[in-house]
C-alpha cells in the first residue's frame, strides 16, 4: 500500500485521467458532460503509443510512471482511461494505491452482461485488451451462461486519429473486421478501446438496430459518479471563473494533441504541455 498520499481527499481535488494517448478523452469528454463540477489532470502517453501491441510488463511499467505524476497534483482518484492498460496493469495500481483507482473495462463487462438478451456479446478492441481475455473474465464472473466473442480491429485507432470517422476507407475496414460477429448474431457489441465511440455511429450502422452498442467511456464516467458519491469526495461546488479546470499533458506531440482533443471536446483544450514521463 502506497503512503505517498496519507493525508485526506478532498473534494475539490482533481481527478486524474491517463491514456496511451487520444483516445481516453471520449472518457474525459463523458466525466465533463456527467460530473460538470470535478477538475480533471489528463495525462496522454503520446510518445509510447499503441500500448495494444506492447507486453503486460511494458504496459504496467508505463502506467506506475504515470500515475507518479498524476498524484504530484494530489488527485483523489485516477481512471485508467485505456483499455489495454486496464486489462494489463489496473490490479497491480490498485494494490500499490491508497487512493481509488478505476478502470473502463468493468464498467463496460458489466452493462453488456445486463444487456445482452440472447447471451451472445462481441468485444472489439486492440491485440493486446482481446488477447487478455479480461472482458471474457469480467462478464463470465457476472453471468457465466454468456458467450464472449472477441475480434482485434488495429486499423480502427489510426484512422480514427487520422478523424476518418465518417469515412468510405472505415465503413469497409469496419464492414470487413464486424462481419463474423454479425453471422455469429451477437446483440451487445463492447467498444472495448477507447477511440471507438468517435466511429460509434459507422458500427452501429454495420452491427444493425438488434445490436447494443456498449460504450465504456459513458458506463465508466457513471461509475465513477456514483464512486465519489459514496466516499463522500464529489465535489459540488462549481469551479470558479478563471480557474483552470481542466489541465492536459502529454509526452510528445502536443500541437496533434491539442487539435484532435478540440475535434471531441467541445470545452476548449486550450494548451497540452509536453513533461518528460520516463523521469517518473
Amino acid at each position: 500500500m502506497s503512503q505517498e498520499n496519507s493525508i485526506p481527499l478532498r473534494k475539490d481535488a482533481p481527478i486524474g485521467v491517463f491514456d496511451s494517448g487520444m483516445g481516453g478523452l471520449t472518457v474525459a469528454r463523458e466525466i465533463m458532460r456527467q460530473i460538470p463540477n470535478e477538475k480533471i489532470i489528463y495525462f496522454g502517453d503520446t510518445a509510447r503509443l499503441p500500448y495494444g501491441s506492447k507486453s503486460q510488463e511494458t504496459v504496467t511499467r508505463f502506467s506506475r510512471q504515470i500515475v507518479r505524476f498524476l498524484r504530484t497534483f494530489q488527485v483523489k482518484t485516477i481512471v485508467v482511461a485505456c483499455n489495454t492498460a486496464s486489462a494489463y496493469a489496473l490490479d497491480e495500481l490498485e494494490q500499490e494505491s491508497d487512493i481509488p483507482i478505476i478502470g473502463v473495462v468493468k464498467p463496460g463487462a458489466k452493462t453488456a452482461a445486463e444487456v445482452t438478451r440472447n447471451g451472445r456479446v462481441g468485444v472489439i478492441a486492440t491485440e493486446a485488451t482481446i488477447g487478455s481475455q479480461i472482458y471474457t473474465k469480467y462478464i463470465q464472473e457476472l453471468n457465466k451462461d454468456v458467450a464472449i466473442y472477441g475480434k482485434a480491429c488495429p486499423l480502427f485507432v489510426p484512422l480514427v486519429e487520422e478523424g476518418l470517422w465518417e469515412d468510405p476507407v472505415t465503413d469497409e475496414i469496419a464492414k470487413r473486421y464486424l462481419t463474423e460477429l454479425i453471422d455469429i448474431d451477437i446483440d451487445a457489441l463492447i467498444l472495448g478501446c477507447t477511440h471507438y465511440p468517435l466511429i460509434r455511429s459507422t458500427l452501429g450502422r454495420i452491427m444493425g438496430e438488434k445490436v447494443t452498442l456498449v460504450n465504456p467511456a459513458y458506463e465508466t464516467a457513471r461509475e465513477l459518479r456514483e464512486m465519489l458519491q459514496d466516499k463522500g469526495l464529489l465535489n459540488d461546488v462549481p469551479p470558479k471563473l478563471g480557474e483552470n479546470q481542466y489541465q492536459f499533458y502529454v509526452s510528445d506531440g502536443a500541437d496533434k494533441f491539442k487539435h484532435f482533443a478540440n475535434s471531441i471536446i467541445k470545452y476548449g483544450v486550450l494548451s497540452a504541455k509536453i513533461i518528460n514521463i520516463e523521469q517518473y
